[in-house]
């Protein structure tokens, strides 16, 4: 189905009440809503939107992208108006921008980046639910921030995919990984120490990176060392499956950043 035009659109949202960003029957989520606000605007028009990928259940975007097509030639300043004033709170538009009509928002290469943020310890003030997850344990930091470490590169993450098929590609390159005090994600009912997991990447595994928060998690509480971690990154070793999974709601899609 061919339309006139063709538009790529930032968004932010709160994930912490949507069953994820994909359309599912009798649920909430993400692009449910946003069809939602532009049928409202849009009315009668014809459109599709295509979001740059999907999240989880409860995973938020400081940064996200959908494609609008559309039969309709879209006034940016009119557009981020109604857009803003109609969509649900917890989802906002940050930018518009005309694009060639032979840009794919999937196939395009492109970095993202993710960003876990956590906290270990006492338990936080309810308030800070949506943002960052408490682990209970005491965790070393500094044993933490090796492990990170030993995630870049191009390796083979089998372990760290959730049911991966026998097409799955498994073999990704991850360009940054590290973990660092969160100084940018605050509020005054946030823990006094907090932390953010950072990891810049081409693509992701289905729960990639909770599941190397999990991994990491594990290591800080001691439940194996960093040889483990050297270990599950290599083809044919003898370490299981990851199963540790990290609780979605710290997980946010921090930035996509599209490749000229």
């Amino acid at each position: 189905m061919n339309y006139k035009h063709s538009y790529l659109v930032t968004i932010q949202y709160l994930g912490f009440r949507f069953h994820g960003w994909q359309k599912q029957p009798n649920l909430k989520t993400g692009h449910l809503f946003l069809d939602k606000t532009l049928k409202f605007i849009y009315k009668g028009v014809r459109f599709k939107s295509l979001g740059v990928g999907r999240t989880d259940a409860r995973v938020s975007a400081s940064h996200f992208a959908f494609q609008l097509f559309i039969d309709e030639t879209i006034d940016f300043n009119q557009f981020m108006i109604e857009f803003n004033t109609n969509a649900p709170s917890d989802m906002r538009a940050l930018k518009i921008e005309g694009i060639p009509r032979d840009f794919n928002i999937i196939q395009h290469p492109k970095i993202k980046e993710y960003r876990y943020y956590f906290s270990y310890g006492e338990k936080n003030h309810p308030y800070a639910a949506p943002f960052l997850t408490r682990f209970r344990e005491q965790l070393d930091i500094t044993l933490m921030k090796e492990g990170a470490q030993l995630f870049e590169g191009f390796h083979n993450f089998k372990r760290f995919c959730t049911k991966p098929s026998e097409t799955t590609k498994v073999k990704r390159e991850i360009k940054y990984c590290r973990i660092e005090e969160n100084t940018e994600l605050t509020a005054s009912f946030f823990p006094k120490e907090s932390y953010v997991l950072i990891v810049r990447g081409e693509g992701f595994l289905r729960n990639q990176i909770r599941l190397i928060m999990g991994a990491l998690h594990d290591l800080g509480k001691g439940d194996f060392d960093l040889d483990f971690i050297k270990e599950s990154l290599v083809p044919n070793s003898s370490v299981e499956l990851i199963k540790n999974i990290a609780p979605a709601s710290g997980l946010h899609l921090h930035s996509i950043d599209f490749e000229n």
